[in-house]
């Protein structure tokens, strides 16, 4: 498989870019974006085939849960069992930002993706290309960093292709991650 990578903005994603890279995610295929930390690895997270093969190229072990990113607090609903008052507070005060919140799953969440804890963890970025990814996409979308387990995680795209050219089907490049 040939990587295909696409530039955009990073604070004006090109529509068609975010539509292609959308695409790709609803047919089960993995695509690398930046965030306002590192770059990521998404998938859509109600696909079971691509929460694994997330899985197998970082090498991530079974036991250790994969985050979700949605595009509003309101993207939680299909995925998590309730929300706590204390959640509502910290959604509130740190979404769109680089918190994760863990919550207990809703059933309908794969056991994969939770590691089998019941559990999952949630945030909304703060930038641009992601958020436009998710929306675009209409899924949750499974984000661990788009590294090898134990390795340095990716501030570009060009460490994202150092790690997966030819394992995934498209990297955004909208230049390095601001952290």
């Amino acid at each position: 498989m040939k990587t295909i990578v696409l530039k955009t903005d990073p604070e004006d994603p090109h529509p068609q870019v975010i539509r292609e890279a959308a695409e790709a995610i609803r047919r089960g295929e993995l695509v690398a974006f930046p965030t306002e930390t590192v770059y990521g690895l998404g998938a859509d997270a109600m696909n079971p085939q691509a929460v694994e093969r997330v899985f197998e190229i970082k090498g991530r072990p079974a036991d250790n849960p994969l985050p979700v990113q949605v595009p509003s607090a309101d993207g939680i609903s299909l995925l998590v069992a309730e929300v706590p008052p204390s959640a509502m507070k910290l959604m509130s005060r740190f979404w769109p930002g680089p918190l994760t919140i863990i919550f207990k799953a809703s059933p309908s969440v794969s056991k994969l993706a939770t590691a089998n804890t019941g559990k999952i963890g949630i945030r909304v970025p703060d930038h641009a290309v992601a958020l436009a990814l998710i929306r675009e996409a209409r899924t949750p979308i499974v984000a661990p960093s788009a590294n090898k387990s134990g390795m340095p995680p990716p501030k570009t795209a060009e460490e994202v292709l150092a790690y997966f050219d030819g394992k995934v089907e498209i990297v955004l490049d909208a230049g390095p991650s601001p952290l």
